[in-house]
């Protein structure tokens, strides 16, 4: 039994089609399932249960896992309820550690390149103390993130117990089927789909730095199957457990990403500048892009999607479809 927390979610549910389309299994998901169409991300494949995750510190002692795929979290970055988020983000973290530890399941869960604040020090995923240390999140999410990061590599160099392999992956800028439900958090894609299939125009944010062209904030945009193929490697080769960056490497500016969905979409793009809100201003990235030499060193050696694959892909297969779920 594989045990996917955040089963139900965005990232969450992309493993669960991944694990069922290589035929790997019974899956159990943990999630809330709520009131919306969140159940729709689950519906194509068939799973063995579903338990509710704050049941999980009852229900876990009576199972025999063979693997947990550890997804679930509050990952809005506007969150502002902070013992939420230390329930949810770090000590069920620390639950699902503490249970992979004493029955030697490998365990592999979400960090994020949120852990990287502002850049400032850079995106390499040296997951030494003091590397680690000098990392300054800039929001609630990021901490929460950093703070498990930070534990689980002080339990390894303490040689405290910990699972027989584990990795914590640095999710870049992800985008895919099934972030519906994500609302505002959905990627631009997603939520300018309908747009410019119909021939509307895209706001994006102007730049605010003279270095930066209007539109020309850059990202690591990686696509949510690439996510899925990089944890289910790690999953079944084992390679040295730590923390692992999962993006493309390459970062592509906003303006690329709506030119790429124009052209899936069979439009010219259409874009429309406007002023950045200036709360947002002192805090803005306007660049991301993933170290991935840890991963490659590991032996991962699958390409990653460009932004003109993953958007092409994702329209065509997907939003474009009468059910856009994977």
């Amino acid at each position: 039994m594989i045990l996917v927390t955040g089963g139900a979610g965005f990232i969450g549910s992309n493993l669960v089609a991944a694990l069922a389309d290589a035929g790997d299994g019974p899956v159990t998901v943990a999630d809330w399932l709520g009131q919306d169409d969140k159940w729709r991300n689950l519906a194509h494949h068939l799973i063995d249960d579903a338990v509710a995750p704050d049941a999980l510190a009852e229900w876990l002692p009576r199972q025999s896992l063979s693997a947990v795929l550890h997804m679930g979290a509050i990952s809005s970055t506007t969150v502002r309820d902070a013992d939420a988020v230390v329930r949810q983000n770090f000590q069920t973290s620390r639950l699902l550690w503490t249970y992979c530890a004493e029955r030697q399941i490998p365990l592999v869960y979400a960090s994020s390149a949120a852990t990287y604040g502002d850049g400032s020090a850079g995106f390499d995923d040296d997951d030494r103390a003091a590397a680690l240390a000098r990392l300054r999140p800039l929001n609630l999410y990021g901490w929460s993130k950093h703070w498990f990061d930070r534990w689980a590599v002080s339990q390894r160099d303490q040689g405290r117990p910990e699972p027989p392999f584990w990795a914590g992956l640095k999710f870049f800028n992800v985008y895919g089927p099934n972030e519906y439900h994500k609302g505002d958090m959905q990627s631009i894609v997603a939520k300018n789909h309908a747009a410019v299939a119909g021939g509307e125009t895209v706001k994006l944010f102007q730049s605010h730095r003279p270095d930066f062209e209007h539109g020309g904030q850059l990202r690591d945009f990686v696509y949510v199957a690439d996510c899925a193929d990089v944890a289910l490697w790690l999953l079944r080769a084992q390679p040295r457990s730590g923390l692992y960056n999962v993006g493309t490497g390459e970062a592509r500016s906003f303006r690329a990403l709506v030119e790429a969905l124009a052209g899936a979409c069979g439009q010219p793009p259409r874009i429309d500048y406007v002023p950045m809100p200036e709360v947002l201003r002192p805090r803005y990235q306007y660049f991301t892009e993933a170290r991935m030499n840890r991963l490659r060193a590991a032996g991962y050696n699958q390409p990653f999607r460009s932004i003109e694959d993953g958007v092409g892909d994702y329209v065509a297969r997907f939003l474009s479809q009468p059910d856009p779920y994977r």
